[in-house]
């Protein structure tokens, strides 16, 4: 069996070459943060587990004390704050920097944590198999 043919590998691997295509969309949007009429882009996040959204589905809420306010289980999560539109400039440019450096921080923060575990999962196979 070849290590590419090891799940935690080959999706490590699409992790990171999901990072780098992201890193690349993301300075996209920077480069043209004075361009009229940009819009901004993003790539969709990987989902490696489809069970996850039916999961969530099922979870409800429950009161443990009559004081205690009733909630309302959504699948969608809890909201974020942030609207889904953009703020858009006299030019039509909608691209806010501060908004995009904190997506290439934590996208770089990402890539370094699964180049991390690459690393780390080829080292354990080089101490099981005694090459190192």
């Amino acid at each position: 069996m070849a290590i590419s043919d090891i799940p935690i590998f080959s999706m490590l691997r699409t992790r990171m070459q999901w990072h780098q295509e992201r890193q690349r969309v993301l300075s996209e949007n920077v480069s043209n943060s004075d361009t009229p009429n940009y819009r901004p882009r993003d790539l969709t996040p990987l989902q490696f587990d489809q069970a996850t959204p039916s999961a969530l589905s099922s979870l409800n809420l429950s009161r443990t004390d009559t004081g205690h306010i009733a909630g309302a289980a959504s699948a969608a999560g809890f909201p974020n704050g942030r609207g889904t539109g953009y703020d858009i400039r006299p030019a039509g440019n909608a691209v806010n920097l501060e908004d995009e450096m904190i997506k290439v921080a934590s996208n770089q923060m990402d890539y370094q944590a699964a180049t991390a575990l690459y690393t780390r999962s080829l080292g354990l196979i080089k101490i099981a198999l005694g090459t190192k």
